[in-house]
């Protein structure tokens, strides 16, 4: 098993890519800290895992001191910190009409202060272990889609974040940083935000080549599938990369004028 007796923190657990990563996590012999705002949920994930495998952490990321709780529940209950999966993230639409003071601090503070501030308060852990962080970023953080700004900000903050770091930590504390940049995944978030948006229920079945070229978009689980390498020991020293998960290249693609169906990317 690639991440046997690993203790690994995956933020944004209890649905979607977050879920996935842990489930993939436990397979591969990890112990790991399940963290989200939906209790209910969270516990699900928990009767998938067993208590023997998982612990669960409810608490918005941008409260005082939650960095701190978070690391404390994997020390208080496996005893160390291997890695840290910065998965959690507020996914909303924007523009720069729709994007007042209030709602870029609120998107920044979540989706990218949050994560510097769990990579510095488990650095200690992580040091000790020769450990790693994994962030999970966004194609979006090229440019972005129109209607994605502060959404885009954040995940390109993060992504200077993961390089900056990348190796700084590598050199001075023995600690690897990545990312990952998914691009459209279908999780269930995604389906229900599109059926808001005024899509049909499975509107995923009938997409414009341009956005799934293979006829379908990604999937959690094959999310789930890169992160394993990146925690794993397979990746060596690797430090401070950023790889694209998507099956286009997101950049210089022309979209259809009907944008109905434009994705909220991670």
């Amino acid at each position: 098993m690639r991440l046997e007796n690993k203790v690994i923190i995956i933020t944004g657990s209890t649905t979607g890519i977050g879920k996935a990563i842990a489930l993939r996590c436990v397979q591969e012999g990890a112990k790991v800290v399940i963290h989200g705002l939906e209790k209910d949920l969270g516990e699900e994930v928990m009767n998938e895992l067993g208590e023997q495998h998982a612990v669960l952490h409810i608490e918005d990321l941008s409260n005082d001191g939650a960095p701190e709780r978070i690391v404390s529940a994997a020390i208080n209950r496996f005893g160390k910190l291997d890695a840290i999966v910065n998965n959690a993230a507020i996914v909303a639409s924007s523009n720069i009409h729709t994007t007042d003071k209030k709602f870029l601090q609120q998107l920044l503070e979540v989706n990218t202060i949050a994560p510097f501030l769990l990579i510095k308060e488990a650095l200690p852990y992580l040091t000790a272990q020769h450990g790693c962080v994994l962030n999970i970023g966004s194609v979006n953080a090229y440019s972005g889609e129109p209607n994605l700004l502060a959404y885009s900000v954040s995940k390109g903050a993060l992504m200077t974040l993961t390089r900056n770091l990348g190796d700084t930590l590598n050199r001075e504390n023995g600690v690897r940083v990545n990312q990952i940049n998914p691009g459209w995944v279908l999780t269930e978030k995604e389906q229900e935000r599109k059926q808001q948006h005024g899509l049909p229920e499975e509107w995923y079945k009938d997409l414009p080549a341009v956005y799934a070229p293979a006829g379908r978009i990604l999937w959690p689980k094959e999310i789930a599938a890169a992160a394993i390498y990146w925690l794993s020991d397979e990746a060596g020293p690797i430090s401070g990369q950023v790889v694209d998960l998507e099956q286009h290249p997101f950049i210089g693609r022309n979209p259809p004028k009907d944008t109905t169906t434009i994705p909220s990317s991670k």
